[in-house]
């Protein structure tokens, strides 16, 4: 697990909302001392409820794993939560944050149910024999950015070229960024990559320690434009899907195992849970009030935008809340397999869609 974060410069008395895992593993984690009492809480709340069984009532336990703390992403779980939608389908759903292992692998060692997890693990974790399948996309697009302050004069990806990318160590960042660069006509070779290490990104950009950076415009640009007042731009993926693929990011990934075994339940789950994104999608507030239940110490102030963005993107005019584009598989695995990273050769059995609500 990362060390604590250093203190931001951004002021003694700003409340820090924890940030919510990105593309990779790279973002603020909560001082140790909490993590480790959150992942004792995670442990005893997997113990006690176990998976996949019966509790009192009747209800089927299920236990989800979130990939991060929780934030607005997770807004229709807490939603289907806190209004009934999964009691009413028959479950009793926990919630429960990461080990320091990750959802995807507590999914795989069979530790909970359901994960939130991303295209980019699922892939590699196939492709490395894990037997983990997404079973809905919770957002219809990729809404990550590069992000970079206003006086670095960075309005195209070609204007990277030269530039210092602060990195967070994933495989995919290179071959992303250099795919952006050259279709716009720049030279990826002269970007500079550095660590971006524990520092807050803010604090980073003021220190120049990094001219740009991989973000999720519904919490990092939010955070640093409308909450800290920084003037930054972004360079969204989904403006240069010409260039590099779309991909999804987060999805809800079950195992094989528990597909085979439990699909009536699976759909229960996932028909509550399409609920309780469409009551995000008509009525942020009410997500941003579900996350912060959840998160007390999480800052409304970032959650309110953060909701009214992501309400836009979690839906899919073609099939509904959850439904996967098998072309979009295909474009990222391919995307993938030229950049020499670890891919599959079908993504047929990588999601499905068979477990949505009807209609999807």
């Amino acid at each position: 697990m990362d060390p604590p974060v250093p203190p931001s410069d951004l002021g003694p008395d700003r409340p820090v909302t924890p940030a919510p895992k990105g593309p990779m593993p790279r973002t603020r984690r909560r001082p140790a001392a909490l993590a480790a009492a959150l992942a004792l809480v995670s442990l005893i709340a997997l113990i006690a409820a176990g998976c996949g069984g019966s509790s009192d009532g009747g209800l089927t336990h299920l236990t989800v794993a979130l990939d991060w703390t929780p934030n607005t992403n997770h807004s229709g779980v807490y939603i289907a939560k806190d209004d009934g939608y999964y009691r009413d389908a028959g479950l009793d759903v926990t919630v429960v944050e990461p080990d320091p292992s990750g959802a995807l692998p507590q999914l795989a060692a069979g530790n909970a149910d359901i994960a939130f997890s991303y295209a980019e693990q699922i892939i590699p974790a196939r492709a490395d024999g894990s037997k983990v399948v997404s079973i809905a996309s919770v957002m219809r697009t990729n809404t990550s950015s590069l992000v970079s302050p206003a006086d670095r004069d960075i309005t195209r990806p070609r204007d990277l070229a030269g530039k210092t990318y602060g990195t967070f160590g994933g495989d995919i960042e290179r071959p992303l960024v250099d795919a952006l660069v050259r279709c716009d006509g720049g030279d990826p070779s002269t970007i500079r990559f550095v660590d971006v290490g524990n520092v807050d990104y803010a604090v980073g950009f003021r220190r120049r320690q990094f001219d740009f950076t991989w973000v999720f415009d519904g919490w990092d640009v939010i955070r640093m434009r409308d909450v800290d007042g920084m003037d930054v731009r972004t360079i969204p993926f989904r403006d240069h899907l010409r260039c590099i693929p779309d991909w999804y990011t987060p999805v809800l990934a079950a195992t094989e195992t528990t597909i085979a075994k439990d699909p009536e339940v699976l759909r229960r789950f996932l028909a509550a849970t399409a609920k309780g994104y469409e009551r995000a999608v008509a009525d942020p507030a009410a997500a941003a009030e579900a996350i912060k239940r959840a998160a007390p110490e999480s800052d409304m102030a970032l959650l309110a935008p953060s909701a009214r963005f992501v309400a836009r993107f979690l839906t899919d005019a073609r099939g509904g809340w959850g439904y996967q584009e098998p072309s979009v598989w295909k474009g990222f695995n391919a995307f993938l397999a030229r950049s020499s990273l670890p891919h599959v050769a079908d993504v047929a059995g990588t999601y499905t869609n068979d477990l949505l609500p009807s209609g999807s």
